[in-house]
Formats: structure tokens, C-alpha cells, sequence
């Protein structure tokens, strides 16, 4: 069976708390750790008021001390705001308290506007450092050479499994050159989907880390009991990305009856380009979205996210997903039934 994943931004839902948002994240992960997602991964982001995971590597911990068995990780830590060093120490740490269960996605953009990333110590050209930051993480975690001088104290010998995130070719490429798993952030930049796997597939190196690229497609999914509810439920995500581009971003918006009346055509039709790999409406419209998805782009597994302002109906459009991916695995209905 295809293996299905969750992606977590931790939302704080306009008019919750980022306490709200962190307690919704670990009972949202237990609920999959149940439902058989196979990782729950979080994302760094810094100065936004609707995202709570900006200490990420603590939230992980936080998530994988309330759970058992569900692989938990980065999607992603923005590799270029932090020594590579102090990374392989707090994933090396995450790694010996939860043996087996802890993966590291690396991202190269700041996750954040460049006041903030001024602010977070980041030097602006430490982006073009990226590779050599990689390597050098890829060694504190692998096993220790004889006379290495600088050792990640935990991380050294752990072997987390690295992954490259990226919305561009640089990232296909460079999971490829180093032999690693990649991650498309087609969530929110499908643009340049289709030739970022292609790339990555083609130019794929095996390595001590991977013998065949493995590719992993991230996809929104909208799920409710109809279509209709499930579109109503998508509107505070289509709010929340026109806010970002409006230079206002905040918590999670409430979901409204027509979003029409809230967003211009021009904002709709932008937002509409940066949602186009979603699922969104009934089980069964779901469930033939999905599907579609599948088929098309072929990924060796999916992350699937999906900021909704009502929990229980987040849990429940999780749980809906969850039934959508099992379903790939049954035989499909013949055109006679």
C-alpha cells in the first residue's frame, strides 16, 4: 500500500492560543498514529501568529513522547538558520529518545521574511552555503571517523535519515547529486512539480543513504461528509494564503459561506494556482481526487496536509484521508458496476 503521511504547520485557528495549536497537534498525531499514517512531520516557521511550530525540534519531541510507533520529523528545518552542528545535536538527542522514529527534512529557504531571518542570527547569503551545510550535517550524524575533532554528542552514529525539501529544481537536484529522499512542496508551489520529479528521478545517484530515489508528493486535502461542507472548510486556507500574499498574515481564519465575497477574482484565481494539488469535498470525491493525484505524478509516498479552523473537523477530514489512501489499494470498481 501506498504510505500516507501528515504534514503539520501546528495552526493557531483565529480565536485559539498557540497552547490551543500545540494540544491540537499532538491529539492530531495520536489520531494518526491510529488511522496508520506512516510520519507526522512538522515545519519551521518564525514571526507568524498562526503557525506555533517554530521551535520545531522540540514540538517533534513533543509529538513522539505522546505516540508509540509513528515516525516523526522536520518538513522542514530551514537548514540555512541554524549551525549545522547545533541540528545534528537536537536530532542526534531526538534520535537516542526515540530510537527509530525520527527524520530530518532540510529546507533552504529562511521560512520566514528577511526582518525576521535578520533576527534569527541568519546571515542572507548562507543559502548558498546549503550543500556544504547538508554535508557537513550528513557527517555529525553518520558514524565517527577515528580522529574527527568535532563530534555531535548525541547525534554521531544515530544515521537520522536526512530529506530534501524543495517547490524547485535545485532541491530535485541536489537530493539526487547526494543521494537522498525528496519532498515537493506542491502544497503550496506546484509549478514546477512535474519536472522537479522528473529531474530528481533521472539524475538520482545511489548512496550509503539510499540505493533508488524515493520521492515523496505533499497534497492538501479538504475532507467533510459533502462537497459543499468540505468546500466551505478550504476557504480559511484560500483566506489564510491571500492574507500572506497581502503582507498581513495571522491566525488561521474561520471558514466562510462564500468565499467570493472575500476574495477578488484575481486573488481567487491565484490562490486557486497554489491549492491545485488538493483533494477537496465528499469521501468519494476524495477519494477519485486522490486517486487522480496518484496516477498522475506516481510518488513512492504522500504528506498530506490540511489547515482547517475547526479541529474536529480537521481530525475528521484527516481520518477521511486516511480512509481515501487505504482505498488505493483495493482493486478498482470495473465500468459494469
Amino acid at each position: 500500500m501506498l504510505p500516507f503521511s501528515v504534514l503539520d504547520l501546528s495552526p493557531v485557528p483565529e480565536g485559539g492560543t498557540p497552547a490551543t495549536a500545540l494540544a491540537n497537534t499532538l491529539e492530531l498525531a495520536q489520531q494518526a498514529e491510529a488511522l496508520g499514517f506512516n510520519r507526522y512531520w512538522l515545519a519551521e516557521h518564525h514571526n507568524m501568529t498562526g503557525i506555533a511550530s517554530a521551535a520545531t525540534a522540540i514540538v517533534i519531541g513533543h509529538v513522539a513522547a505522546g505516540t508509540r510507533t509513528i515516525r516523526v520529523g522536520s518538513g522542514g528545518i530551514m537548514l540555512p538558520n541554524h549551525a549545522p552542528l547545533v541540528i545534528a545535536e537536537q536530532f542526534g538527542t531526538l534520535a537516542t529518545l526515540f530510537p527509530g522514529r525520527i527524520d530530518l527534512g532540510l529546507g533552504r529557504a529562511p521560512g520566514t521574511d528577511m526582518i525576521t531571518a535578520r533576527a534569527l542570527r541568519r546571515s542572507l547569503e548562507n543559502s548558498d552555503n546549503f550543500p556544504q551545510d547538508v554535508m557537513e550535517l550528513l557527517v555529525y550524524l553518520g558514524d565517527p571517523e577515528p580522529n574527527q575533532t568535532i563530534r555531535a554528542v548525541p547525534g554521531a552514529g544515530t544515521n537520522v535519515p536526512v530529506w530534501i525539501l524543495g517547490s524547485s529544481l535545485y532541491g530535485a537536484q541536489l537530493a539526487a547529486h547526494f543521494g537522498l529522499p525528496y519532498a515537493f512542496a506542491s502544497h503550496f508551489a506546484p509549478a514546477a512539480l512535474e519536472e522537479a520529479i522528473e529531474v530528481y528521478r533521472q539524475t538520482f545517484r545511489p548512496s550509503d543513504h539510499l540505493a533508488q530515489p524515493y520521492f515523496m508528493l505533499a497534497m492538501n486535502v479538504f475532507a467533510a461528509d459533502t462537497d459543499a461542507e468540505a468546500l466551505r472548510l478550504r476557504t480559511s486556507m484560500q483566506q489564510a494564503f491571500a492574507n500572506l500574499r497581502r503582507g498581513r498574515p495571522g491566525p488561521l481564519p474561520r471558514p466562510v459561506e462564500d468565499i467570493e465575497t472575500v476574495l477578488s477574482p484575481a486573488e481567487l484565481a491565484q490562490v486557486g494556482q497554489v491549492l491545485a494539488v488538493s483533494a477537496t469535498g465528499s469521501p468519494s470525491t476524495v477519494r477519485a481526487e486522490i486517486r487522480r493525484l496518484v496516477d498522475r505524478y506516481r510518488p513512492d509516498e504522500v504528506i498530506v496536509t490540511g489547515q482547517i479552523h475547526d479541529h474536529a473537523a480537521r481530525m475528521r477530514s484527516f481520518a477521511i484521508a486516511a480512509d481515501a489512501f487505504t482505498s488505493l489499494a483495493e482493486p478498482r470498481a470495473s465500468a459494469a458496476e
